[in-house]
């Protein structure tokens, strides 16, 4: 293996690491974790209308926080990752997404908006750190169902939390 591919298969493992790193902090309404996957600078569409401005990430984050922190879950996935590189410092990658979003029950109901799309981001490398510049979003489909309240009974969902105090953070800070 030259060095040169050896390069090129670590940038897109950091790559990698970094999409799945951005559902962990979504999901965690870990703020700090998010901003620190764009480039301060970074710019953000995630707008469905054609021609939308695009928008600094951390102004968009602010606005999402609070969407987010308004449902009484969700769950983002990323899958089918491709990366091309440009160089040793510049790369754009399409990733697909799942985003699964619950509101809190009313009149005993839940909805969950189901969302489908894909992330076109643009990155770059920065003292040796992979973040992103821009990401367009592509919605490929969005569902919306509702359902009982009563079908979340006996869930394990208790020890799931939104915050720095899910199990998850303690898990991966002990790793002997």
């Amino acid at each position: 293996m030259t060095d040169a591919t050896l390069a090129a298969l670590l940038a897109k493992q950091e790559i990698t690491e970094t999409l799945y790193l951005y559902c962990r902090a979504m999901d965690r309404i870990d703020e700090a974790l998010t901003l620190s996957i764009w480039h301060p600078e970074g710019t953000c569409n995630y707008s469905s209308t054609e021609g939308a401005p695009d928008m600094l990430f951390r102004d968009y984050l602010t606005r999402s926080t609070k969407a987010r922190r308004a449902f009484a879950n969700h769950s983002h996935q990323i899958a089918n990752i491709l990366i091309r590189l440009n160089g040793e410092d510049r790369a754009a990658s399409e990733a697909y997404f799942t985003a699964s979003l619950q509101t809190p029950p009313k009149n005993g109901l839940v909805t969950e908006h189901l969302w489908r799309g894909r992330y076109l981001d643009r990155w770059s490398r920065r003292d040796g750190k992979w973040a992103i510049d821009h990401r367009q979003v592509l919605f490929d489909s969005y569902t919306p169902y509702d359902f009982a309240v009563d079908r979340l009974k006996d869930m394990p969902l208790a020890l799931v939390r939104r915050d720095g105090d899910d199990p998850s953070y303690g898990h991966l800070a002990g790793v002997p």
